[in-house]
């Protein structure tokens, strides 16, 4: 069986898939297969000997063979993988890679051209370019939204402590006519009054020592916020004796509770025993506000190797377990909601402790109860 014979060097140059150009060292067109006439849209004659290489490109694509292309070639006489736009005899652009080699032949200097039609790697290339664009553009706003964010975040900050500076302010001037209003109760309260006088004045009594516990709060809230914690003077005291003592007097302010004492090894230790008082004391509140009724609030003082603890118990509903990791922020209102506070009273306890160097946390469920427990170093 006779093979068929293979297509001569002419046949093969015009059958190649890809445009191959011949042209002089001033880049005019010696010859052109028939793919780079096909794709040019130009007939063979139009082309050799009638135009120029740089011709068939567009003004960027001049620019940058008379700027690169041609000192490139000068220099290594050849380049490849050229990106180059040409444009068709119709004016229309056609993206391309280009090879491009300077060789003598024959006494004379040729410019050897091959190109590819790259139309999908130039969708692919401007797709990367404009998602790059998009993506810088992306990054620029998130840069400014950030910088919207901290100068948002200052001017809250500012406000916040400029508020608080106002509540420590306002509450500590305010303390000196509700003394006047106190002192005058005193005063009429040695007078001779009836019945109907008497409980009106014992009303403004309770109201006014309603309304200096929440200043005081809000002071010490102030002071813990802005003034770096709630300033402590520790001295040597028997917490034994002084949590006693204050239970002694929450028993004459909770007459409807029932308030037990135990206490367990010495009770010696670096303190400040107003300020621990003051902790046990909103402990003991909310335990006889919130605690099952007709049941007992136990206050348990034991010496412990590396301190002091007191445990402040009450049985009754349990505090959420959504609330519990949250139960000493301030303005949390698990422990405390109903009562007449403003929900700073487990913030101030905690606050308080770690003017001590201690710790205080929360354990509540249905079985055992609700405690606070307190940790205070012994020195």
């Amino acid at each position: 069986m006779d093979t068929p014979p293979l297509p001569g060097a002419e046949a093969l140059y015009d059958s190649v898939p890809c445009g191959l150009l011949v042209a002089d060292a001033d880049g005019r067109l010696l010859a052109a297969n028939a793919t780079a006439c096909r794709w040019l849209r130009h007939e063979r004659d139009a082309l050799v000997g009638k135009l120029r290489f740089q011709d068939l490109l567009t003004m960027g694509g001049r620019i940058f063979h008379h700027t690169h292309l041609q000192p490139l070639l000068r220099i290594q006489a050849s380049v490849a993988e050229v990106k180059l736009e040409m444009k068709d005899a119709q004016g229309k652009v056609l993206p391309t890679m280009v090879n491009m080699a300077e060789g003598p032949w024959q006494g004379r200097m040729l410019l050897h051209i091959s190109f590819f039609i790259a139309e999908d790697r130039h969708k692919y290339e401007q797709e990367l370019l404009l998602q790059r664009r998009r993506l810088e553009e992306l990054a620029t706003r998130h840069a400014q939204d950030q910088q919207d964010l901290m100068a948002a975040r200052a001017q809250a900050e500012d406000r916040a402590q400029f508020a608080e500076q106002m509540v420590g302010v306002v509450s500590h001037d305010i303390r000196n006519p509700l003394s006047v209003i106190h002192m005058s109760t005193v005063l009429l309260e040695r007078g001779s009054l009836d019945a109907q006088q008497r409980a009106a004045l014992a009303r403004v009594n309770r109201a006014v020592l309603r309304v200096r516990h929440l200043i005081g709060d809000l002071l010490d809230f102030t002071q813990a916020r802005l003034g770096g914690g709630i300033s402590v003077r520790a001295s040597e005291v028997d917490l034994h004796q002084a949590v006693a003592d204050s239970i002694a007097e929450l028993a004459v302010a909770y007459p409807a509770s029932t308030l037990r004492h135990e206490r367990l090894g010495g009770g010696t230790c670096m303190a400040d025993a107003d300020r621990i008082i003051q902790a046990v004391g909103n402990l003991v509140s909310n335990a006889a506000s919130h605690g099952e009724p007709g049941r007992p609030v136990t206050v348990r003082t034991e010496s412990t190797e590396g301190g002091f603890r007191i445990c402040v118990h009450n049985e009754g509903k349990p505090i959420p377990p959504d609330v519990l990791p949250r139960l000493f922020e301030p303005m949390v209102r698990g422990a405390d909601a109903g009562s007449q506070g403003v929900g700073l009273g487990l913030y101030i306890v905690a606050a308080i402790l770690r003017a001590h160097g201690g710790t205080v946390r929360a354990e509540s469920t249905a079985e055992a109860g609700t405690s606070f427990i307190l940790e205070l170093p012994r020195r």
